[in-house]
C-alpha cells in the first residue's frame, strides 16, 4: 500500500527524489547543498556526505528544531542543520528549506550582489530583489541570523561567498524557486555585460506582485 500523503514515509520519498533532481537540473554539485522537510515536531534532513543517487528514505535524519536526533542510530545530518532548523522555526508558514551552490547565483553571492528588481521575474521570492546575505562560515548561528534577516518577507536570497537558500510549502515549491534564482542570476549576469541593466520601480514590481497573487504564482512557478 503506497504511503498517505503528508506521511513521514512519503516526505522521506518526496525528499529524496527533490534531491535528485536537484542535482540533476544543475542547480548543485556532488554531495555539496541539502535539503529539509518539516515533520510534526521537527523535520527530517538529508544526510552530511552522501552521494544523492546514492541516498534512500532510511538515510533521512529526523531532527527536533534544536538539533537532537530523534533515532538512535541514526545518519550524522547535514552540517547546515543549524541554517535549515532556525528557518522552519521562524518561519512557521514554511514546510521546505533548500540550500544549493548553483553556479550563476553563487558567482554573484562571491562579489556580495543581490539579484535587483532588472526583471519582473525577481518577484518569484516575494518581492522586489532577491537579497544577498554577508558571509558567515557554514553551519554556524551567525549564518543562520544573516540569512533570516536576508529573508525576511522573501522566499529565497544569496549567501555571501557560499549559495543560496530557498522556501517553499513544498518541496517542489523550494526547487522551483531555486532554478528560477538560478536562471535569474545567469540573466543577471549575462545582462551586466552591457553596463548595469535598468531596474523596474517599486510601483511597476507591486503590480507584478498583484498579478503573481492573482494568478497563484505564488506556488513558485514561472509566469510569462
Amino acid at each position: 500500500m503506497p504511503a498517505a500523503p503528508g506521511s513521514e514515509p512519503e516526505l522521506r520519498r518526496q525528499l529524496v527524489a527533490a534531491a535528485r533532481r536537484m542535482n540533476a537540473c544543475g542547480v548543485n554539485q556532488g554531495t555539496s547543498g541539502n535539503l529539509s522537510v518539516r515533520i510534526p515536531g521537527g523535520m527530517l534532513i538529508t544526510p552530511s556526505s552522501l552521494p544523492y543517487e546514492q541516498m534512500e528514505p532510511a538515510d533521512l535524519v529526523a531532527l527536533d528544531l534544536a538539533g537532537a536526533p530523534r533515532d538512535a542510530g541514526a545518519r550524522r545530518p547535514s552540517s547546515e542543520w543549524r541554517l535549515h532548523a532556525d528557518i522552519l522555526r521562524s518561519r512557521l508558514e514554511i514546510q521546505a528549506v533548500l540550500h544549493c551552490h548553483s553556479i550563476q547565483a553563487t558567482a554573484l553571492a562571491c562579489h556580495g550582489r543581490a539579484i535587483p528588481p532588472f526583471h519582473y521575474m525577481t518577484a518569484v521570492a516575494g518581492g522586489d530583489d532577491i537579497r544577498c546575505a554577508p558571509y558567515a562560515p557554514f553551519g554556524t548561528a551567525e549564518l543562520s541570523g544573516l540569512a533570516l534577516e536576508a529573508l525576511t518577507d522573501r522566499l529565497a536570497c544569496l549567501l555571501g561567498q557560499h549559495g543560496q537558500v530557498a522556501l517553499g510549502n513544498s518541496l517542489d515549491q523550494a526547487l522551483r524557486i531555486a532554478i528560477e534564482v538560478e536562471t535569474l542570476a545567469h540573466m543577471y549576469l549575462q545582462a551586466l555585460q552591457l553596463g548595469e541593466p535598468p531596474q523596474l520601480s517599486p510601483s511597476q514590481m507591486a503590480v507584478v506582485q498583484r498579478q503573481f497573487r492573482e494568478l497563484h504564482y505564488g506556488a513558485g512557478a514561472a509566469a510569462g
